[in-house]
């Protein structure tokens, strides 16, 4: 089987370290971001199977990122873990636009590769 692609943006560096060191453990590819810019080209070059997206980015609200990804006929279909400190799982939908799965930080390692592992499949 291929190696599965994860993009992950988060502009905390020692959280995007562990989540790459993490999922680069489980044989994924991984690409870090720490900002929204140029987001759907970073996507469209690295072309990931899953995202992992933080709300809050230093230059952009990560869920505006959301709504242009699924508006995007290229990268609609590319599920998103969106991963907050400050929001939950009934307030950080933005435009009716909502990830295919949430996950409050901090996290547990064993939650973040399931729902990884039930986003692939």
């Amino acid at each position: 089987m291929a190696k599965k692609n994860i993009l992950v943006v988060e502009d905390n560096h020692a959280i995007l370290d562990v989540i790459t060191l993490i999922l680069e453990s489980e044989a994924f590819n991984v690409a870090g971001l720490n900002k929204g810019a140029d987001f759907i080209d970073h996507v469209k070059e690295f072309n990931p199977d899953v995202i992992i997206m933080d709300i809050m980015l230093p230059d952009i609200d990560g869920r505006v990122l959301l709504k242009e990804l699924k508006e995007t006929d290229s990268t609609s279909h590319i599920p998103v873990l969106m991963i907050s400190a400050r929001y939950n799982s009934n307030n950080y939908t933005l435009d009716g636009i909502s990830a295919d799965d949430f996950m409050a930080k901090p996290f547990n390692i064993d939650e973040l590769m399931d729902k990884i592992y039930a986003l692939i499949k």
